[in-house]
Parts: C-alpha cells; sequence; structure tokens
C-alpha cells in the first residue's frame, strides 16, 4: 500500500539550492570572537554536520547528526584537554525537509538520553568504559572535577566524566524509526529508539554490563583491537544495509595499534556485524594518502557503500584540498577474522591479526611495499572507484565533509560539520572562518551531487 509519504514527489537536483543553509539558533554569545575583539562569538546550534541519513519513507527529509557539543582544544593546568564551553549540552538527531524551492526547514530534533531516559552530554567516559585519558576543562579553563568546591585529586575527587558521553559521528536511521549511533572515543555503537532513548549498546569492553545485544546468550563486541582507536578518530561512519540486518562502521584513522607507530599507515577497518547472527567481519580499507581520514558511509547493498574520504584541508585556504566519495566493494575482500594462524600470521587477542609479529598497522607503515606482502598472504584489501570528487563537481568551500545522505534518485547530499560555529586559533576562541583572511563564515550547508555510473 503506497502512503502519502511515499507518494510525495522527490524534489530534483535541478531545484536545490547549492549550499542551501541549515536553519540554527544562538546558544552563547558570551564569548569575545579573537578573530574580532569587538564582536561576541555566536555558539550555533548547528552542529549538525557528524553524519546524514534517508528518512525511510519521505523522499525530502533528512536526519542530520551533531557532535559532542561546543569545544575546543585547551592546555591547562593538568595538560592537553579539551574546553567544553556548554558542557551539559546534549548532542541531538535533527530532521530537516527540504522546501519545494530548495531552502531547508527543521522539522523537529531529537536528544540523545540513557537508558532511563536522562539526556546525555558530550563529556569523556570513564577511562574503563572508553575514555582516553581526555582532561576535560570548563569554560573558565579550569580542570572540570566531581566537586569544584574541593581541590583536585584522583581517588576522593577525581575529573568529571560521563559513563553515557558521546562524541557521535555515525548514523543510521532504520525503517522502524529508531537509529544506531557511533562515536569516535569508546567507540561505541548505541542503538536509540524514536525517541532517542538508549535500547542497546556494542563495544569492545567485556566489563559494560550496557552491552545487552545478545546472540546465544552471550554479548556482543566489537572486537578488542578497535579500543586502539586514536583519540577523537575512532568510529566515525556508520551506516545499516538494505535489509535492516547488518551494522557496518569504519575507523576515521589508521589507530594506535600497538601504539603511536600504527598512526602513519594508510590502513583502515571496516567492520561489519550482523545483528541477526552475531557474525562480525574485519575488511581493511587503504587511504590515498597517511593523513587523510574517513567520514560518512552509507550502504547501496550489503556489499557496495559510497564513503567519504577527505584531508579536512579548507579549500579557499589550501588549493591541493581534497574531498573525495568513492564507491567501495567488500565483496571479494578478506574478512581478516576468518584467517587462522600460520608461519606468518596469528590471531591477538588484544591487537588483532599480526603479521610476522606486528600489528597490520605496524607492517604497513614499515614496510614500503607491505599492501603487496599483504596481497602475496591472499589479504586483499576492500576495491575502490572514485565516484565523485567533490571540489571538481560543486563550489564546496569547507573543511570538514562528513555528512552523506543517499536520495531516492540516486543523488547524493552532502553535510559540512560547521564545528558550531566557533574554533581556537592559538588557544583563542572565534567564529570558524573558511577563508585565510577571516572574511567567509562556516555554516552547515547541504549540497547535492551524482555520483558517476561506473
Amino acid at each position: 500500500m503506497t502512503t502519502a509519504n511515499q507518494s510525495l514527489e522527490i524534489i530534483p537536483i535541478e531545484n536545490i539550492l547549492q549550499g542551501a543553509l541549515l536553519p540554527y539558533e544562538v546558544l552563547d554569545n558570551q564569548h569575545t570572537n579573537a578573530a574580532y575583539p569587538k564582536q561576541k562569538l555566536e555558539i550555533r546550534n548547528g552542529g549538525y554536520g557528524s553524519d546524514a541519513a534517508a528518512h525511510p519513507t519521505h523522499p525530502n527529509q533528512f536526519y542530520a547528526l551533531t557532535d559532542r557539543g561546543p569545544n575546543a582544544d585547551y592546555k591547562g593546568s593538568l595538560g592537553d584537554g579539551k574546553q567544553f564551553l556548554l558542557p551539559d549540552y546534549t548532542p541531538r538527531i535533527g530532521l530537516f525537509e527540504i522546501q519545494p524551492h530548495g531552502e531547508i526547514k527543521k522539522v523537529k530534533e531529537i536528544l540523545l538520553k540513557d537508558a532511563n531516559g536522562t539526556p546525555i552530554t558530550g563529556l569523556p567516559n570513564p577511562k574503563a568504559l572508553g575514555g582516553t585519558n581526555e582532561i576535560p576543562y570548563d569554560v573558565s579553563g579550569e580542570p572540570m572535577i566531581v566537586n569544584p568546591e574541593l581541590p583536585f585529586d584522583e581517588v576522593s575527587n577525581p575529573l568529571r566524566t560521563d559513563i553515557n558521553g558521546l562524541d557521535p559521528e555515525g548514523l543510521a536511521a532504520l525503517e522502524d524509526g529508531t537509529f544506531w549511533i557511533s562515536d569516535e572515543y569508546g567507540p561505541h555503537l548505541v542503538h536509540y529508539d524514536a525517541d532517542g532513548v538508549e535500547v542497546h549498546r556494542i563495544n569492545p569492553f567485556t566489563n559494560d554490563s550496557r552491552n545487552n545485544v545478545m546472540v546465544n546468550d552471550t554479548p556482543l563486541l566489537l572486537p578488542l583491537e578497535l579500543s586502539k582507536r586514536r583519540a577523537n578518530r575512532g568510529m566515525e561512519a556508520l551506516t545499516i544495509t538494505p535489509d535492516q540486518t547488518t551494522l557496518v562502521g569504519i575507523i576515521e584513522s589508521s589507530m594506535d595499534n600497538p601504539d603511536k607507530s600504527g598512526r602513519l599507515s594508510t590502513l583502515l577497518r571496516m567492520v561489519t556485524i550482523n545483528l541477526i547472527t552475531g557474525a562480525i567481519s574485519q575488511y581493511l580499507y587503504q587511504l590515498d594518502k597517511p593523513h587523510h581520514v574517513t567520514s560518512g558511509l552509507i550502504a547501496l547493498s550489503n556489499h557496495k557503500f559510497y564513503l567519504i574520504e577527505h584531508d579536512r584541508k579548507f579549500p579557499l585556504q589550501k588549493p591541493e584540498a581534497q574531498k573525495l566519495i568513492y564507491k567501495i566493494n567488500i565483496a571479494n575482500a578478506t574478512d581478516i577474522e576468518t584467517l587462522t594462524d600460520s608461519k606468518t600470521l596469528k590471531q591477538d587477542d588484544a591487537l588483532g591479526l599480526l603479521v610476522d609479529g606486528q600489528t597490520l598497522e605496524q607492517f604497513i607503515n614499515t614496510h614500503e611495499d607491505g599492501w603487496e606482502q599483504l596481497a602475496d598472504l591472499g589479504i586483499r584489501p576492500i576495491h575502490k572507484s572514485l565516484a565523485v570528487n567533490v571540489l571538481k563537481a560543486i563550489d564546496y568551500p569547507h573543511d570538514k565533509l562528513e555528512g552523506i545522505w543517499l536520495r531516492q534518485d540516486g543523488s547524493i547530499g552532502l553535510l559540512n560539520d560547521d564545528d558550531f560555529g566557533m574554533t581556537d586559533d592559538d588557544g583563542q576562541l572565534e567564529q570558524k572562518y573558511l577563508d585565510a583572511n577571516k572574511t567567509m563564515e562556516d555554516a552547515n550547508r547541504l549540497y547535492v551531487v551524482k555520483p558517476s555510473t561506473d
């Protein structure tokens, strides 16, 4: 039966304003804009750029995801960390709709909540359950501690954490109205109902009782080696297969596996999790360059996907900037979870597959022909082919290309992450600007491109 939503006609790409502004409200304007000291800094809500996903029935609506909230890199009395400008900010999902003349309207927003219905924050997790020793500082630059009236003490008055705190980055909107979200710290995969209340969770930590996706009376866990993700570079992108059975996520950057020596490689890990059978597979993706990141993923089938790979550079400041969308296929890639021990290969419980005693990240980093050597061992990476060179296709001035939405006509909607309209420059807070002269402010915008049909 055809519903009213399904009978709606999709607004054609020609009617969409390229760079259409997503509406926002001002969250805070109490700080000075360091770029222009006579102006106030606008912290905006906004922030809907971590990922995007199609509404399951309405062809002109899409969901967009914020990250953890307004924050900035900060070095305070306890060392490097993050300054949280609005520490009680709750990450959220926004539902947006393209209007007939191409402008964007916000329909509603869904705040993310824990299993008890309490809104979460973006504050760091405890160390044992996803924390990365991140130091949280408040708006005045003081360490955020449990009892601010007393001196800091790691045992009796430790740093403030949020066991449910999340830095959301990947979004999958399901046909039943619920959502799966991935974050880049735990990494955690969290299932939220239509009202934003947590119902399920999957992460690598065996001692986390919230891991409640059960298969044969055993909680489903991510491979333990994924806990070696770099801080702020975890599960950046997430999607679900069209049959609604399998979550597919990819780590943003090469991991610190077993330590920082691994982060200079071009090797990323993609994981598939079948929610029905509990089967977990893991595949290898080769970045074009070590400093590139992946930041958005959408399923075309059980094996084919669109994947964003880019370099975080501002095109107006760095002419060499790259923003690419690849069509990838895992059908003939090697599932490294299936490989067994041999003279050369060994499956390590904590570090994953080892080659001659090295982690995969180390191996690729220390061997110029590492990918060729893996091929000789029968380990094939994910196949990739260029679908859209974004900077050649459209006028795109942003640094962070993160949201990707597959429209019903096969075109691709793209969102940038505007960081709530703010950034830090040498420790000073200012509006986020696109150009070196600081005259063009960043904001969440929607772009639509047509992929190649090859």
